[in-house]
């Protein structure tokens, strides 16, 4: 876990580094893929391939498991509910995550067929309400992955809509 410092009384985590990170990858990037990629970089920032809220809570296998030699590592949730994100942002900073990251850049059908992923970036109010429900949970920076548009909304006006409305949010950081 990386150094925590007490800054008078508060506990204050170090900036994580993003200029060099490997993207989370559904079906790629699990533990050992992350454990293998860390031993190459000790400085990159290390994504889970993206869970959804409904397989952390309601799935039977262990899916915040990590090493402790990942970090920094962030949990690319995917979701919409806005309880459901902050309950799992909420067990991602007990396990000892250093970033929650929203998946708003998700172009599969079964991404939109479960309502979350790139979908979600013609619904900014939906991701704004998750980040603040988040960012109310937890201390660990929430951020947002997304795409510059999607399918027939890729004029900038749209992107920097998004980006306002989210931001307004409280996001200081889409990837």
């Amino acid at each position: 876990m990386p150094d925590i410092k007490v800054l008078n009384g508060n506990c204050v985590r170090p900036a994580i580094d993003r200029r060099f990170s490997v993207a989370p990858m559904l079906d790629w990037t699990d533990r050992h893929c992350r454990y293998f990629l860390r031993l190459m970089s000790k400085h990159t920032l290390l994504y889970t391939e993206m869970v959804t809220t409904g397989a952390i809570i309601y799935g039977k296998g262990d899916y915040l498991a990590f090493n402790e030699e990942e970090h920094p590592v962030a949990l690319q949730l995917g979701g919409c509910d806005p309880s459901d994100m902050a309950r799992c942002s909420e067990m991602a900073q007990a396990r000892g995550y250093d970033e929650g990251n929203i998946n708003v850049g998700g172009p599969s059908d079964r991404v939109k067929n479960g309502a979350f992923g790139a979908c979600l970036m013609a619904q900014p109010e939906v991701v704004a309400d998750c980040v603040k429900a988040m960012q109310a949970a937890v201390d660990i920076p929430v951020t947002v992955k997304c795409r510059i548009g999607i399918d027939e909304m890729d004029e900038y006006e749209g992107f920097a809509r998004f980006v306002d409305i989210v931001a307004n949010a409280g996001c200081d950081t889409f990837i």
